[in-house]
């Protein structure tokens, strides 16, 4: 069976094609091999990283010196050693062409000073400062000169992008809003209704919904690019983290551990990414995380036409991991 899904509101489109999962090479776990038991990462090994931008410790938030580094922390935040954006970039120009220079701001949040921890086996507590740490470095960097958006993102796993075995998220601050986010803008702009609270109410007890709490609802969508892809939406209509309160940064950690729980009970060591998609200003847009599963590369097709071949159909990924409860 083969089918081409339109995405909810955005003229996208994926290729459900169950058929191709008869290959023998897919879907498959495409995560680490190597396990090591130590990394710069660990509790201890503090001087074998950048100093921490920002150390939370015991209700405490503290901050490195170039002499002295906080130990004994629950979570660290630490510039990227290679980032990708520097508030020291140099300027540039091109005789021919639209250039800016490479301005902003890189950060990794150590999630747990454990090598072992994984989200999955969080306490409730720590979920629930993990999350503040993500509002308030959120926070910190959206507000900080010539940053248009703050992108917060995990790797885990090798195929994911992730070099580091240790749980980790990571953020990119960027001097520009980008093209994704303007899209979606564009397309909401045009609609009578906030498009995810429609989706809300759609998927809501349906078949491809995988689990709920008070306020946030998980799905596998509809439009699934790949196989055991979720999103994670708040019920009220919420445009960014930064206007959570408590409860529903207690609820967010407990879908997040759900999401995670399950992809590593139905695929053991797989390799995913979870991206947060929020805007800051604009109120209409609709806050969600996205989890793709790492199962399979693009290849020709995808990257020619921009329509990904999904083999195993969200219905039935639901059901696999239903089944892991």
């Amino acid at each position: 069976m083969s089918e081409l899904r339109k995405h909810y509101f955005l003229d996208n489109y994926c290729l459900i094609a169950s058929g191709r999962s008869k290959r023998p090479s897919a879907p498959k776990a495409c995560g680490d091999e190597e396990k090591v038991t130590s990394c710069v990462f660990c509790n201890g090994h503090e001087n074998e990283t950048p100093a921490a931008t920002a150390v939370y410790k015991n209700g405490e938030i503290l901050k490195d010196t170039d002499n002295q580094r906080v130990t004994g922390w629950d979570v660290r935040c630490i510039p990227n050693l290679y980032p990708a954006l520097s508030p020291e970039a140099p300027d540039v120009q091109h005789p021919l062409f639209e250039v800016m220079k490479g301005y902003g701001f890189h950060e990794v949040i150590i999630e747990n000073p454990l090598h072992e921890s994984k989200l999955s086996n969080f306490s409730d507590d720590e979920l629930f400062l993990l999350m503040k740490v993500y509002r308030d470095r959120v926070m910190h960097y959206q507000s900080q000169e010539r940053i248009e958006y703050v992108s917060l993102f995990k790797n885990l796993g090798k195929n994911a992008g992730a070099s580091l075995e240790h749980t980790h998220t990571q953020l990119i601050a960027v001097p520009l809003i980008p093209v994704t986010i303007k899209k979606e803008k564009k397309a909401i702009e045009e609609l009578k209704s906030c498009p995810y609270c429609d989706i809300i109410k759609k998927e809501q007890g349906k078949e491809r919904m995988v689990y709920e709490n008070e306020n946030f609802i998980l799905i596998a969508p509809y439009y699934s690019r790949s196989p055991y892809e979720m999103w994670m939406l708040p019920k009220k209509h919420l445009h960014h983290i930064s206007v959570f309160n408590e409860q529903m940064l207690m609820s967010l950690g407990d879908c997040i551990r759900k999401a995670v729980s399950l992809l590593e009970k139905t695929i053991p060591e797989l390799a995913y990414n979870y991206m947060f998609f929020q805007t800051e200003n604009d109120r209409s847009y609709h806050f969600n995380i996205r989890i793709a599963p790492v199962t399979s590369i693009a290849a020709g097709f995808e990257k020619n036409t921009d329509i990904y071949i999904n083999t195993i159909p969200p219905e039935t990924a639901v059901k696999h991991l239903l089944e892991k409860e």
